[in-house]
């Protein structure tokens, strides 16, 4: 059964098609290696199992670690509204601790919450940046609480030396985010078996659905067009089919509309009927064939262009001074003074954005974070995703300075 957080207000919808994709879309270039730093990825970690998205990892996690009735866990007050509900449906009450304005743990905030009850706390890597894992460590041991490593921005990376992913008793992730995948999440943890966690096939229709959508996204922003030319009839004819059904079979269309998560269309739901099912095939064989250091490596690269794009432009600054070693950025986090005209301009022009945590769970206010409440309505995010081609990246840029230029 779908959970969702009615009674937050629905986040500000895009554009239904940025004139440069916002996440990754297949080409034939995706298999290509590409030089450049090698990172780990949260696969790496140890014990793994494929799932559908990061919130249904989570929901995992938390089951694993007994969470239930009269339990708390500590998520942080900067946050996806997908965060909460897997909490809410183990009957657990989420506790929402501080960040500052870099988006780092409060650890004195956490240390006054620790109180009985507390279970676990998630820890976010934001925009792929790693949190002080020695310290949240240290702190979640003292106090006896799980450490679970939200590595959905943070597929690659290291700290330390070891991958994210690997310092906390669990770690879920969001291989969507950076694979040209319609869908895609892992639990991982380096501490616990993974034994209990038991998936199987969402069935055919599924399957199918994965591969329809993601070569569908790559068709839309002009990947692959000798297989979309060879594959122009069959697209048409399953196009036309589904018109029919929609108009005449209303019912039969709606549940085909639940042949895929909700999550791999942007939607903040919970539904768990995809506790207990893995990842596409599909999607498994791109984790496995798709160029890991070349994601990494461009990436890095997108990242640096579009900050020094910006570089000395007034009224904006990257969320991070640096792009350390051993960081695979998701997103380039840019803090904007007047965000809403900004952001108004930018849907004008067709670039991509992301508003994280835009809309944040009722109750967590600039009272309870106002670094959380300033960050989710300053910070606009743009990609860097490596599937942007050199002509997409410097139109990005041009517009961005335009966008951003007194």
């Amino acid at each position: 059964m779908p959970l969702s957080p009615s009674a937050a207000p629905a986040a500000q919808s895009l554009p239904a098609r940025p004139h440069v994709p916002l996440v990754p879309v297949l080409s034939g270039a995706s298999f290509r290696p590409v030089r450049g730093q090698r990172l780990s990825s949260v696969l790496d970690a140890a014990h793994v199992r494929l799932v559908t998205s990061g919130r249904i990892a989570l929901a995992l996690a938390l089951r694993e670690l007994g969470v239930g009735a009269g339990d708390s866990v500590l998520l942080p007050a900067y946050h996806s509204l997908s965060m909460v509900p897997p909490v809410l449906w183990l009957d657990a009450a989420p506790l929402f601790y501080r960040v500052d304005g870099g988006a780092r743990a409060d650890l004195d905030d956490i240390a006054a919450l620790c109180r009985p009850g507390v279970k676990a706390l998630v820890a976010t890597h934001y925009f792929g940046f790693p949190q002080d894992l020695a310290a949240l460590r240290a702190l979640c041991d003292a106090h006896g609480i799980a450490l679970i490593e939200d590595c959905a921005h943070a597929f690659f990376g290291e700290y330390t030396g070891r991958p994210l992913g690997s310092h906390g008793d669990y770690a879920i992730a969001s291989s969507m985010k950076f694979f040209p995948m319609y869908e895609g999440g892992a639990l991982v943890s380096a501490r616990h078996a993974l034994d209990r966690v038991v998936l199987r096939s969402a069935g055919k229709g599924f399957e199918a659905k994965v591969v329809l959508n993601t070569l569908e996204h790559s068709f839309r922003y002009g990947r692959l067009p000798a297989l979309k030319a060879l594959l122009a009839l069959p697209m048409r004819a399953k196009d036309q089919l589904w018109r029919r059904i929609k108009s005449s079979r209303p019912a039969a269309a709606a549940a085909a509309g639940g042949l895929a998560p909700a999550s791999s269309d942007s939607d903040f739901s919970f539904d768990t009927r995809w506790l207990d099912k893995r990842s596409s095939l599909f999607a498994r064989v791109l984790l496995r064939r798709v160029s890991a250091g070349r994601i990494v490596a461009l990436r890095r690269r997108h990242y640096q262009r579009l900050q020094a794009a910006v570089a000395g432009l007034p009224g904006c600054r990257p969320l991070h001074a640096a792009l350390p070693d051993g960081v695979c950025p998701w997103l380039f986090p840019l803090v904007v003074d007047d965000a809403e005209a900004a952001f108004a301009r930018i849907r004008q022009l067709g670039l991509p954005v992301v508003r994280f945590a835009e809309t944040l769970w009722p109750g967590v206010d600039a009272a309870r974070c106002p670094d959380s409440a300033h960050l989710s309505r300053h910070v606009l995010a743009f990609p860097c995703h490596q599937e942007l081609s050199a002509q997409e990246l410097d139109w990005m840029c041009a517009r961005l300075a335009e966008v951003l230029a007194p």
